[in-house]
């Protein structure tokens, strides 16, 4: 015990990461993450606002076959873009993605990126997402 009557703690050494090189930043990064969230926020919000999990599916599912296609996917979730997109040119600018931070992003740039999430989703490589794989998260 030290003096004080408090007991010491060992100290616990940090880790050093090594330092970036000159010209590098996180910016690759932040750009990935701003993209994550314009396809992850109107998913959630449609989740949340569905109810249930068929009235989830309902909202995607434009022919009632109770699956989802790419196309129907990329039809749905591309109203968040138009939401986003305040001046209506097409463009999501910086003061209109969430956070005020990436690059922009173009309408025909954000399908291809839904398009790719869609891939994702699609565990069982069909061509449609059922209800599971509409609400799971996307894997790696």
């Amino acid at each position: 015990m030290a003096a004080t009557g408090r007991s010491r703690r060992p100290r616990r050494d940090r880790v050093r990461l090594p330092a970036m090189p000159a010209g590098c930043s996180n910016r690759p990064m932040r750009s990935r993450l701003a993209a994550l969230l314009l396809l992850t926020v109107p998913a959630a919000l449609h989740a949340q606002d569905a109810g249930s999990p068929a009235a989830y599916l309902a909202q995607f599912d434009r022919d009632g076959d109770g699956r989802v296609s790419e196309a129907e996917y990329v039809e749905h979730m591309s109203r968040g873009f138009g939401q986003l997109d305040a001046n209506g040119d097409g463009v999501l600018e910086r003061d209109e993605l969430p956070g005020g931070r990436g690059r922009p992003v173009t309408l025909p740039d954000y399908q291809a990126n839904l398009r790719h999430q869609f891939r994702k989703l699609d565990r069982d490589r069909d061509g449609f997402l059922n209800l599971r794989e509409l609400m799971q998260p996307p894997q790696g």
